[in-house]
Order: structure tokens, then sequence, then C-alpha cells
């Protein structure tokens, strides 16, 4: 994974659409556990109030005023979900996903050995799930729902929980590059109506 994701050259919002507007930047943290043994991505979901609500998620917000993109992940990370990392766990970076609400999301790849201690902050987050990694390189994923505007993209990782872009955007970019080694952007997929808030 380290190795694919080093060969990896990512794209930045300035290369794929437009700069964001001041304020609209966020970063995420793609955060494998347990990577010395049974692997697994964290996901939560998000507190039935506030901004969006109910929806699976990576850990992350918005970057604030002089905060780099890693280092508003790993706030972001230890606020939400009481993991605290260092730059030192950290293994690159994927592609900068725009939204249509017109964030920029910066990906943040980290990886973690041993089984960390999680804490969910109930004000943000509802929830807290392990995907497996064996899960992510399943072959009935991704899924594409036909749709009039196009092929909309599922990543059902579980019973009950179907991931779209772009947090699913963001998980099929690490499937792809840091795991399978394919160089794949995921730009432009199209998202869900109850994405865009």
């Amino acid at each position: 994974m380290r190795r694919n994701i080093a060969t990896f050259t990512r794209a930045t919002d300035e290369k794929c659409v437009t700069t964001p507007v001041r304020g609209r930047t966020a970063a995420v943290t793609v955060s494998v556990l347990d990577a010395d043994r049974d692997a697994h991505v964290l996901m939560i979901k998000r507190a039935p109030r506030g901004l969006n609500s109910g929806q699976w998620a990576l850990p992350g917000g918005r970057i604030d005023p002089g905060e780099t993109a890693t280092e508003a992940a790993l706030r972001e990370l230890y606020e939400e979900v009481g993991l605290q990392l260092t730059e030192d766990h950290i293994v690159g970076a994927l592609d900068d996903f725009v939204t249509d609400s017109g964030f920029v999301i910066t990906p943040i790849v980290a990886v973690v050995t041993g089984s960390p201690r999680l804490q969910r902050n109930p004000a943000e987050v509802q929830s807290l799930h392990r995907i497996p990694l064996d899960r992510l390189v399943s072959d009935d994923l991704p899924r594409w729902a036909p749709t009039p505007e196009g092929p909309l993209l599922q990543m059902p990782l579980r019973s009950n929980m179907v991931v779209h872009a772009p947090t699913g955007a963001i998980l099929l970019q690490f499937r792809e590059v840091a795991l399978l080694g394919r160089h794949i952007t995921v730009a432009g997929l199209q998202q869900p109506a109850f994405t865009r808030v």
C-alpha cells in the first residue's frame, strides 16, 4: 500500500476543476487500522443533526485558516473518534474531490498498526464502523446504478451501508490506487442529491 501510494501522482483541485471558494476546503482521513493483522478502514455515520446528518463518511471536516490539509485531517480525526495520530502515520494523499456543493475535499491516508482505542464524539458521530480491506477489494465493488443523469456509484460495504460519492469516490480511488496499484481518477463522479448540502 505504501509503495502504491508513493508512485501515485495526485490531482489537486487546480488540476481538476476550479479554485475553491474561501472556507470551502475540507480534509478527511482514510485510516487503515490494524495494519499488522486484520486491516480495515474506519468509517463513521454522522450524527442525526448538523451538516451531512446521518450520512456515511470518513472522519474529517473543514480546513481552518492557517492549517494544512494533513493538519486538519488529523485534528478532525481526533475530535470525532479520539484517534490521535501524527504525520509519521501518513502515507500519502489521494486526489482532491470537488463536491457538487462546492467543497474541495483532500483525502489523507494514514496507517496504524495495532488496534487503537476509539472514542466517538456523540455531537458529531452516531456510530463507528470498521470495513475490512478484503471487502473493499471484493469483485462486486464498485456497483453502478443507472439514472437519467448517468451511472451513479454505489459502494455497498455491508448490510444497510451503501456509500455514494463523495465518500464512495474516495474509497473507490483508495481501493484502486492504494490496494490494487491501479491509478484512476474519480473526479466528476455523479453525486446523489442528498449529499449536496
